[in-house]
């Protein structure tokens, strides 16, 4: 079959690899009909996220056919069209058992690289590096479906692939950002990030009651569409982020902040650029700068939510700050089994059509083509969805 696979640094191909093959009995294999590129496909494509191996199967949000079940799986039939997690949960573990299904204990078989650099093993996760199992990812024309038994849910009848396949990621990303805020009624939320995740978590906080929303970003593609999602836009190369905040928030401060961008976070100010030249020169692992704004701009006894990924470590954080300010923080991978039920019935009674965010469309073959224009931001470039069979 062909693949998408990751060689180094800016480097992924589209090669013929191994089809999958049941290897235990609550494997399933699905035929892959939409796989997307995801923002934090693009930390891989960086160079950010260690553990990488060349040849390894990139790709954790995608969606398709069920061609093959493990003899345990009884859930599921031959010919059902899915939806699959990012996340590979277990199902019967402490943390699964308590909704907690991106920290499930079994389905990470590299759990000691985990503890290794995290103190636990998370979840295993498809495609994203061998700190998070090394399986194989969703942008090729077949995946083995670990589990299966208990990550994949079968899309109801009448529903396209165009507005479900972001229930396997970006959709539950950013409304779990946004239920971490505890939002009440008169709430401002400040979002830095408009790219795809940052587009669910303002739909998101709308939905949950938000009176106002205001999005943070520099890329004019996407502040537009922040604007048309009903979010008072700040463009981050011309306004300076904290005065404009505080004046949108009688000088209070945003109630909660999330950080969309994560670890590669970029800007004009000296913590910015001090963060580009030490990750450059390989002297620290992440860009903290939108995180850092997040702090110093959020209210007293507010709420800063992290769904942005971080690899590793990250310097000049302004403890001080948080400490003093008596901040919340909740973060996590998101615990998309919890939110499956949910959110695919807003989207079956038309309160949102996730497909609002999809502004490009590519065979596989041209994934390598489709990444650069996505990390370059070319052409209006937020979602790419891609058809490999």
């Amino acid at each position: 079959m062909k693949a998408v696979t990751w060689h180094g640094r800016h480097d992924v191909r589209v090669e013929n690899v191994p089809d999958p093959k049941i290897l235990q009995p609550r494997d399933a294999i699905v035929k892959i009909t939409s796989t997307c590129i995801c923002g934090s496909d693009l930390h891989l494509y960086d160079g950010f996220i260690p553990a990488m191996r060349s040849g390894d199967i990139l790709g954790h949000e995608f969606m398709g056919e069920v061609v093959e079940l493990g003899s345990e799986v009884r859930n599921l039939q031959v010919g059902d069209r899915v939806i699959v997690p990012f996340t590979i949960c277990c199902g019967s573990c402490f943390f699964c058992k308590r909704d907690l299904w991106s920290c499930c204990d079994n389905t990470n078989p590299k759990a000691a690289l985990a503890e290794q650099a995290f103190g636990q093993t998370t979840a295993g996760l498809f495609g994203y590096s061998h700190l998070t199992g090394g399986y194989a990812g969703g942008q090729a024309q077949y995946v083995r479906v670990p589990y299966a038994d208990v990550g994949p849910m079968k899309v109801p009848d009448g529903l396209s692939d165009d507005k479900v396949i972001f229930l396997t990621d970006i959709f539950p990303t950013g409304y779990m950002a946004a239920e971490n805020c505890n939002i009440q009624p008169d709430d401002t939320v400040a979002i830095w990030g408009a790219g795809p995740v940052g587009q669910f978590a303002i739909k998101s906080a709308l939905m949950l009651g938000a009176a106002q929303v205001v999005a943070i970003d520099m890329v004019p593609d996407r502040l537009r569409m922040a604007a048309e999602a009903g979010a008072v836009t700040i463009d981050a190369n011309d306004e300076y982020v904290y005065d404009k905040l505080m004046d949108l928030t009688a000088g209070r401060g945003p109630d909660s902040c999330i950080d969309c961008v994560g670890l590669e976070a970029s800007g004009h100010t000296i913590d910015a650029y001090l963060d580009k030249v030490k990750t450059v020169m390989l002297m620290a692992t992440d860009r903290a700068h939108a995180l850092r704004q997040a702090i110093n701009c959020c209210r007293k006894a507010g709420t800063v939510s992290i769904p942005g990924v971080y690899g590793g470590l990250v310097d000049k954080m302004p403890m001080g700050a948080a400490m003093e300010k008596g901040l919340t923080f909740k973060m996590g991978q998101t615990h998309v089994k919890k939110y499956l039920p949910n959110l695919m019935q807003r989207i079956i009674r038309g309160e949102i059509d996730p497909s609002f965010v999809i502004t490009h469309r590519y065979k596989l073959e041209d994934a390598p083509m489709a990444y650069d224009q996505f990390v370059n931001k070319r052409d209006g470039c937020i979602k790419v969805v891609m058809n490999p069979n």
